[in-house]
């Protein structure tokens, strides 16, 4: 019999406080989903869920009754968000499917726990544990596959894909995460099928599994299958089999800097050099204001001349994506830690100085600017010298 540590996981702040009021040493209430997936995996903690037999009317009045907060997150649909000693969990009651239509579900309450666990979408997403035995139930194969680091749909793939179409991207960033060798043949088979199906979704909801894939450690393999086998063209035609390549660089390129994962900076490298493409892809894909910008400068990919001067002018993150897709590691880890300098003038110190006001000071202090930048960012007696020759100039102009 597989277990957890059920002592240890009662130990969490707030977590014993919680069970106690939700009946889990009478069976009423479970772990579920991925905080048990990733203790049986030695992965570190997923956040902590709980399904219940109970009614969220029942469950908000026991936590009540208790002094628990709790949130009604998503009542209608069963969950209700517990604040206990200040840790927030979800709680769900158990449920079936009614009736979907490939973006949502119509649900009916159930206390069965195996009739609960096949509404999810991968095996390795249903298991679930005693908090107070730590025995976990399986009742789809989950423990099978984690060991085979296999994702494998609960059921006919087809049918949960069309259930939930986003099924489809989500196989593709469990089998990133979790995966080994080649994905699951007939999952692998009925994604291809469906990828049309994709264009029936949100593109919010698809640009967030797109950016969680692309966040992992190593998506590469991954995304290599998903364009091979075209799952990303209804929705994403601008990104080819082509730019593969530069992916796989750039994620080597971020390790040997000793830098972070970037989802945003790896989706540059997915996208043809065209900053207006760009745009028009973040666009539809409902990007933050910040994102698209910052999209658009990392695709222009022009990473020449001086690092810091180029830092300067496009602003560290997308100096950082310019020269990491360019190959120039070492100058991207140092730019990446570099505090940008602010030119310590502005045009008042000019007009101080003797310059007539005027469009002449804002030309004035662009050349100045621009030699500063070139120079290094000089301060003290360089910099002094710096502006003197330019306020000749200026002056002589005038």
């Amino acid at each position: 019999m597989v277990r957890i540590d059920a002592a240890a996981w009662r130990k969490r702040r707030g977590i014993a406080r919680l069970l106690d009021a939700l009946g889990a040493a009478e069976g009423l209430t479970r772990y579920v989903g991925g905080a048990v997936r990733d203790e049986l995996l030695e992965l570190p903690g997923s956040d902590l869920d709980l399904a219940t037999r109970l009614r969220p009317d029942e469950v908000v009045a026991r936590l009540e009754a208790t002094g628990i907060k709790a949130v009604p997150t998503g009542i209608a649909h069963g969950t209700v968000t517990a604040v206990s000693d200040g840790r927030p969990v979800e709680i769900t009651s158990l449920r079936r499917d009614v009736a979907t239509d490939g973006r949502r579900a119509t649900i009916a309450f159930t206390d069965d726990w195996a009739e609960d666990a096949a509404r999810r979408d991968f095996t390795i997403n249903a298991l679930s544990a005693d908090p107070v035995s730590g025995e976990v139930f399986d009742y789809y194969g989950g423990l099978d596959d984690l060991a085979a680091r296999r994702v494998r749909f609960i059921g006919a793939p087809l049918e949960r894909i069309a259930e939930d179409h986003l099924r489809i991207l989500r196989l593709f960033r469990f089998h990133a995460r979790f995966g080994a060798g080649e994905p699951d043949p007939e999952a692998l088979a009925a994604c291809t099928a469906r990828a049309n199906d994709l264009m029936a979704l949100s593109r919010e909801r698809i640009a967030d599994e797109l950016l969680k894939l692309l966040g992992l450690p190593d998506p590469a393999p991954t995304v290599a299958i998903m364009l091979d086998r075209a799952i990303l063209a209804p929705v994403l035609p601008e990104i080819s089999s082509a730019r593969q390549a530069g992916l796989e660089a750039l994620i080597a390129a971020e390790a040997e800097a000793g830098l972070e994962p970037d989802p945003l900076r790896r989706f540059a490298a997915l996208l043809p050099a065209d900053p207006v493409i760009a745009e028009k892809v973040a666009a539809r894909l409902k990007l933050s204001n910040k994102a698209r910008k910052r999209l658009a400068c990392a695709v222009a990919r022009d990473s020449s001349g001086s690092p810091h001067a180029l830092a300067y002018r496009v602003g560290r993150d997308c100096a950082v994506d310019r020269l990491l897709l360019g190959g120039r590691t070492v100058e991207a880890k140092d730019i990446a830690g570099w505090a940008i300098p602010k030119l310590p003038l502005g045009g008042g110190v000019l007009i101080a100085r003797g310059l007539a006001e005027g469009p002449v000071v804002a030309r004035t202090l662009q050349a100045i600017e621009r030699r500063w930048v070139d120079g290094g960012f000089p301060a003290g007696d360089a910099l002094e010298q710096l502006v003197a020759d330019e306020l000749a100039r200026a002056g002589a102009a005038s």
